[in-house]
């Protein structure tokens, strides 16, 4: 196959999706699978599967990506970067892990915590708690064992329950024979291949892994003016932008204020324990941020959405708010 032109490079590093798949179909009967199943928290589980599934194991996961561009490449198939999307038809779409915290945090747990992944039981675990599927495959390369990933998203409808459902035997119904049946999505949907992520379905990406890149380029500013202002602690694992690209009312509230303009942060700090919130600080007077409530409340203060009403002495967080006009007969302020 001739080499398209899709040679360029993101972050320095070159990718190009047209000769992994023909490496990859090179390679194919020396590829081993290994399953997982991963929630909404984005905690995987191992999965076993029976030997009978490894040819279908390969064939819906690896197989079909794989066949799908090498087939199309020769009808005008083109890999664009996911960040310049704009709905084309004929093109896939590639992106860096590093800029998709989820298909990040679950990559690094099944990389670098495997031994920590308890496997999945229906007993212990509830499967409508279950978010997506992820094929790892591996095989030998030149310098070890190579790995790549195949994740699709499970849609609720996909699950048969035992308890409800009945198999047709003959002619005939039976009390179905399995816990839970599975109905596994079988078009292209994300495969993560190193440090690339390669998109074949633009709204299955984005639902399976909540990723808004535009949502994330306005949280990645704000977080960047709000550390510049403010002394902030987050916890371990957390970082200002990620939370704030995952509550869009917070980053709506943000991206409407002028963070030059707000309050400093001791009058911030006043202002809290004026209204008896309890909004830690460190040793160094850092705000600690241990969570979404914590950053919620970090928001409002800056908003300044918290009010002491003079009637009764109660405390209220203001839902919305509209400036009044100067009342009648006095002349403007200022």
């Amino acid at each position: 196959m001739e080499k398209s032109n899709n040679d360029e490079t993101m972050n320095g590093e070159p990718f190009d999706v047209f000769l992994w798949a023909n490496e990859i179909d090179e390679v194919k009967n020396n590829v081993s699978a290994e399953l997982f199943l991963f929630n909404k928290n984005y905690t995987p589980f191992k999965i076993k599967y029976s030997d009978k599934l490894a040819g279908a194991v390969k064939a819906m996961f690896m197989q079909e990506a794989v066949s799908y561009i090498i087939k199309e490449a020769d009808k005008g198939l083109d890999c664009r970067e996911y960040e310049k999307a704009d709905g084309e038809e004929k093109v896939i779409y590639r992106t860096t892990l590093a800029k998709v915290g989820r298909a990040e945090t679950l990559i690094h747990l099944i990389e670098k915590e495997y031994k920590d992944i308890d496997y999945f039981s229906e007993n212990e675990y509830d499967f409508k708690k279950m978010k997506g599927i992820m094929a790892r495959f591996t095989y030998p390369g030149e310098d070890g064992m190579k790995a790549f990933y195949i994740a699709k998203i499970l849609p609720a409808s996909a699950a048969l329950k035992g308890a409800t459902s009945w198999e047709i035997n003959g002619e005939s119904f039976e009390p179905f024979s399995a816990e839970i049946a599975l109905k596994m999505p079988d078009d292209n949907q994300v495969a993560i291949v190193d440090e690339n992520i390669i998109v074949f379905n633009q709204a299955k990406f984005e639902n399976l892994f909540q990723y808004d890149y535009k949502s994330q380029v306005i949280a990645d500013a704000k977080a960047k003016e709000l550390t510049e202002k403010y002394k902030l602690s987050l916890s371990e694992g957390l970082t200002l932008d990620g939370l704030l690209a995952d509550k869009k009312p917070i980053l709506k509230k943000v991206q409407a204020m002028d963070i030059a303009e707000s309050m400093p942060q001791d009058k911030l700090l006043d202002y809290a324990d004026e209204m008896q919130l309890e909004l830690m600080t460190d040793d160094d007077g850092s705000i600690i941020i241990m969570d979404d409530k914590d950053l919620t409340m970090f928001v409002n203060l800056l908003n300044e959405d918290y009010y002491i009403s003079p009637v009764n002495g109660k405390r209220y967080e203001i839902k919305s708010k509209k400036l009044l006009g100067e009342p009648d007969g006095e002349p403007p302020r200022g």
